[in-house]
């Protein structure tokens, strides 16, 4: 009874839509499409609609993992490699990564010649020489990979592998895609460094700016909240751990008030620098070799060779908590 009776109170679907009239009609949705068409029509918005040549996101990210994976074969078990095929399987993965490369670096070339209204430049010519130049750069990069993988092995007593560091590290990974994306960075290639950087970032939750020069031998520990800045320069051996931001301090400004780009305005670490959680280091300032940066520590002026710096400890308020 009780079962007939709740089947009785509820009302059927088709009751309900008999019941409830849309407001959604079609004069409704030609005002809301007409006004939403009308925002296009500045040339400052946030549009591109004759934007066939803009890179796509998606493609350059599927590129961004088949190099990775000719930067440690094997460790994504995506694709099968074996000693017997192996020159058979990285070559066709290398040729893979330079149509779909080229054709993405086209696009962004030919975005910079949009908005600078270049006529003379040859896109096609410049994104097969960012793509090769990448490609001949891959062999070097996997040997400064092999020093911050041991990096990782020296510097974490947690790391128990080669592989584990491979497979779980996000600061490995972070470093290997700011890596590739440098080298594109390099070549003066627009918006695909940023989309790879940004990719990492948002996976490993590790912020660093594809034009940062990092020398080799570079360990991130735990990582989240890293920040490096475009323009900072890390030499060899140079440890961080996480929350550590190496920023700007102010931005530059021509006469006119923008914002003058490109300007180096964020810090250089020599060799052998550790700098531990928290810490912020702002500006074009230095801090020398062997130098050790104590956590939280604010820093915006430069320190010399074998300087270790700390703040002093908090006054700390300890009492023992009343029973139940």
């Amino acid at each position: 009874m009780k079962a007939q009776s709740q089947s009785r109170g509820a009302a059927c679907p088709q009751a309900l839509q008999r019941q409830f009239q849309s407001r959604w009609n079609a004069d409704l949705a030609r005002d809301v499409t007409a006004a939403l068409c009308a925002t296009y029509e500045d040339q400052t918005g946030i549009n591109h609609i004759d934007g066939s040549n803009m890179p796509q996101s998606e493609e350059i990210l599927g590129i961004l993992e088949v190099l990775l994976e000719l930067l440690f074969p094997g460790y994504s078990g995506r694709y099968p490699f074996s000693r017997a095929g192996l020159e058979f399987a990285v070559g066709d993965h290398i040729n893979h990564v330079f149509r779909c490369l080229t054709d993405q670096l086209e696009r962004a070339f030919a975005y910079r010649c949009t908005v600078e209204c270049c006529e003379t430049c040859d896109c096609r010519r410049l994104a097969e020489g960012a793509a090769i130049g990448l490609l001949r750069k891959l062999p070097g990069i996997r040997t400064v990979l092999k020093t911050d993988v041991q990096a990782a092995m020296d510097g974490d007593p947690a790391a128990k592998s080669i592989d584990e560091v491979v497979i779980a590290y996000p600061g490995l990974k972070a470093i290997a895609t700011q890596r590739i994306a440098h080298e594109l960075y390099v070549a003066r290639v627009p918006l695909v460094p940023r989309v790879m950087g940004e990719y990492a970032h948002s996976l490993t939750g590790i912020d660093i700016h594809p034009g940062a020069t990092i020398g080799k031998s570079f360990f991130i520990d735990h990582g989240t909240g890293v920040v490096i800045g475009e323009t900072a320069v890390l030499g060899n051996n140079v440890k961080l751990y996480q929350g550590v931001t190496l920023g700007a301090l102010s931005f530059p400004k021509d006469e006119r008030g923008r914002l003058i780009k490109g300007a180096k305005r964020h810090p250089n670490i020599e060799d052998n620098v550790t700098i531990y959680a928290g810490a912020t280091i702002l500006g074009d300032i230095t801090v020398g070799h062997d130098s050790v940066i104590g956590g939280n520590v604010w820093l915006t002026e430069s320190v010399p060779p074998r300087t270790k710096i700390t703040i002093p400890a908090p006054d700390l308020s300890i009492r023992k908590r009343r029973g139940q």
